[in-house]
């Protein structure tokens, strides 16, 4: 540990006894009367500053002053704190201190501080002044009150940070509020979009399912004027086989005068010897009495279905004579099992099933 050595050349402080009245009585320095302070060198060990525990004598301090002992320890401690300080750091070796490529890039300037920067010397390239140089001096000149203004804020001649700061918080706060005005028009240009869209394709599926319609209306329309053609073609190549008459009996009625106990055709009253024509063209399969039929006449058309002339007076056809429609095959009589002169008109499908002689007729394009 270093010693408590006066430096060279420092003169020693004055005791308080050179300042004091010579008249008035002086105490003597030192713990008894008679006493005399003698001066030597003392070196502070970790022995001779460890704290006295237990009972100890604390000197008296006479006349108000500081006890020349303690004046002495704290000057010692100082100077031996210093000197063990100065001697540690010039013992070791200098440590290098390096920053990364990122940060020193990012420090700034110091000739761009203000107040700072006018300590710098500043080596102006040849040549007139640039702006941005201008503008660094002037910073660099500036008082602190500049701190914080940037190069082109300097160029446009503020001088103050704070208005500077205020300045551009205005400015940021325009910007926002530029931004959400931007974004708020950019959604209700969106949403505008979005409902034409919906609007848009709901008038297209209003006009598809409009031409749907319509398409649907048209071929309706044109099945049934087909089937109204095809009606009219049928009823000019098919006839009724009675012009004036009285439907009396239809196809399925029950009755006990029928020994099948229900109707099997279609009866058309009419005066006896009323012409019987030919419904459509065909061949003559059959012509005469059939028993309970009475004279009956069959015709078989060329799909195979034969129609069936039941009860005539009188037959004018023979078997397997052709004829074509509207020509007289027989008259209206009362013959075979019958309470009235009538047609009894009978309609067999190719297998020979018994039909309905109304529904058939309908088919053709007529109405019984």
């Amino acid at each position: 540990m270093a010693a408590n050595e006066p430096a060279l050349g420092t003169p020693l402080p004055a005791f308080p006894s050179a300042t004091l009245d010579p008249a008035r009585p002086q105490p003597p320095y030192g713990d008894a009367p008679g006493e005399t302070e003698t001066w030597e060198e003392w070196d502070p060990t970790e022995e001779s500053v460890r704290p006295v525990r237990g009972r100890h004598r604390v000197a008296k301090q006479r006349g108000g002053g500081l006890a020349r002992s303690s004046t002495v320890l704290g000057v010692g401690v100082i100077a031996a704190v210093g000197a063990g300080g100065m001697a540690s750091a010039q013992s070791k070796p200098p440590v290098s201190i390096s920053l990364p490529d990122s940060l020193s890039a990012s420090l700034p300037d110091l000739g761009s501080l203000p107040g700072v920067g006018e300590l710098v010397p500043h080596h102006a390239p040849d040549g007139p002044t640039s702006g941005a140089a201008q503008a660094d001096q002037k910073i660099a000149a500036a008082p602190l009150t500049m701190t914080g203004l940037s190069t082109g804020e300097a160029e446009q001649g503020a001088t103050d940070a704070g208005e500077a700061l205020r300045a551009r918080i205005l400015q940021q706060a325009a910007q926002q509020k530029a931004g959400a005005a931007a974004e708020a028009k950019a959604a209700a240009q969106q949403a505008a979009a979005q409902k034409a869209a919906r609007e848009a394709a709901a008038q297209q599926d209003a006009a598809r399912a409009k031409a749907a319609a319509e398409k649907k209306a048209q071929e309706e329309a044109a099945a049934k004027k087909a089937e109204e053609e095809r009606l009219a073609e049928l009823a000019a190549s098919y006839s009724l086989p009675v012009g004036s008459y009285t439907l009396t009996s239809t196809f399925g009625e029950a009755g006990s005068m029928w020994s099948s106990g229900h109707h099997t055709g279609l009866d058309f009253a009419a005066p006896t010897g009323t012409p019987l024509k030919a419904i459509h063209s065909g061949t003559i399969v059959s012509a005469g009495w059939a028993g309970a039929y009475g004279y009956r006449t069959v015709v078989k058309l060329d799909d195979g279905s034969e129609l069936w002339y039941c009860h005539q007076s009188s037959i004018a056809v023979s078997a397997g004579q052709r004829v074509a429609t509207g020509e007289v095959v027989g008259r209206v009589g009362a013959t075979g099992n019958v309470t009235g002169p009538h047609l009894h008109l009978e309609v067999h499908t190719p297998s020979g099933t018994g039909i309905d002689p109304m529904t058939w007729l309908q088919s053709k394009g007529l109405a019984p």
